[in-house]
């Protein structure tokens, strides 16, 4: 290809780095006037930098994610925790949230994958958009605000890595209003499936609910945690996949269930009466229940030797959209979110620093183990 100018240069980041920006707002970030821009955007097509008047050519099979991106730390106790007293711990920082981590797994996992939500105009906000970006996952439509810092998670775990306790700073995400929805629909309604989690305030995952319906995307969300879950219209008619562990699904349903799998079954059979096409029910290593209707089948866990927990539920849902991108029937792509959840289970990270396709491949023998 032909060498650019540092002009040419420059229309092209902004491209790379915002598929829909148009050229007049191309124009005001550089300086540069509109006609000057269409002309260097002519030279790009022409020197085969970029694909037409639209910049890109859109993917066959595309995921958006939107909700949490929060900061993560983790103190992992060296042994039985002490309440009120210090307790000795190995601490760990990393990147996490919800939809943050659903996205770097698909990313990982070879789908392409825009990431949506709202950071600080931090530090700590932008090294996460950095690493997102490292990771092949298009960040052009998170929002930075000045108003509040990039969200925070500090979790406490015993040591056999289960979470004893959880405090969270996500004030943050009350600022992601139905306005931002909107001035990315046009990247959402391009893509094949929208996935959000429940960091979002319940008045924008409404919105995103009800714009949703007669667009060609599907759209998956999940509960995230007890307190979250009422975030969910009463209503959920427009979402195609809900995804929740069984003490979400009966803090939604205000029933008193029981920890086996028939209780799990009952459950997922009754978000679907809420006017949910499908729901998968999460219940650790008891594994899932997939409920299409009044129609439910049991996925079983795939057995791991855990290190820490955090993490897994979000690599099972990516797993599970990957596969249901790929063309998958529901079941069938949560035994691969089962696979993947089992491995992640197994690192000290949230995200599996090895993921990926040849990765997973490789293990898809703890499927057939499973089986026999």
């Amino acid at each position: 290809m032909e060498e650019l100018s540092a002009q040419e240069n420059a229309v092209l980041t902004m491209i790379r780095d915002n598929p829909f920006a148009g050229q007049q707002e191309i124009a005001d970030q550089l300086g540069l006037a509109r006609s000057t821009v269409a002309a260097h955007v002519v030279q790009l097509v022409n020197k085969g930098y970029i694909l037409g008047r639209g910049y890109l050519l859109p993917e066959p099979s595309r995921a958006v994610c939107i909700g949490g991106a929060v900061f993560d730390r983790k103190y992992r106790a060296r042994q039985a925790i002490i309440p009120e007293t210090s307790n000795p711990v190995d601490g760990a920082k990393s990147f996490g949230g919800v939809a943050r981590n659903v996205a770097e797994n698909l990313a990982l996992l070879g789908t392409p994958v825009s990431f949506i939500s709202i950071l600080g105009e931090d530090e700590t906000g932008s090294a996460m958009l950095a690493h997102l970006r490292e990771r092949g996952v298009d960040v052009s439509q998170v929002v930075t605000v000045r108003e509040r810092p990039t969200a925070e998670y500090a979790a406490v775990l015993d040591p056999a890595g289960d979470l004893v306790l959880g405090l969270a700073d996500m004030g943050i995400f009350d600022l992601f209003q139905p306005g931002h929805i909107d001035r990315a629909w046009s990247h959402l309604a391009s893509a094949s499936l929208v996935f959000a989690d429940c960091n979002l305030p319940a008045v924008t995952l409404q919105h995103l609910i009800m714009r949703r319906q007669g667009a060609r995307f599907r759209l998956a969300i999940d509960a995230v945690s007890t307190p979250k879950v009422v975030r969910l219209p009463e209503d959920l008619t427009g979402i195609d996949l809900l995804f929740m562990n069984l003490d979400e699904a009966n803090a939604l349903l205000s029933r008193q269930g029981k920890p086996r799998v028939e209780d799990s079954f009952q459950a997922a059979a009754a978000l679907t009466r809420l006017g949910v096409t499908e729901a998968i029910v999460t219940m650790g290593p008891r594994g899932v229940a997939v409920a299409a209707g009044e129609t439910v089948c049991h996925v079983p866990a795939v057995h791991a030797k855990p290190v820490d927990m955090t993490g897994a539920g979000d690599a099972m849902i990516a797993a599970t959209l990957h596969r249901l991108l790929a063309g998958d029937e529901t079941a069938r792509a949560a035994r691969m979110g089962a696979l993947l959840g089992a491995l992640t289970t197994e690192t000290a990270s949230s995200v599996h620093a090895e993921l990926s396709p040849r990765f997973l491949e490789a293990n898809l023998h703890r499927l057939a183990e499973e089986k026999g």
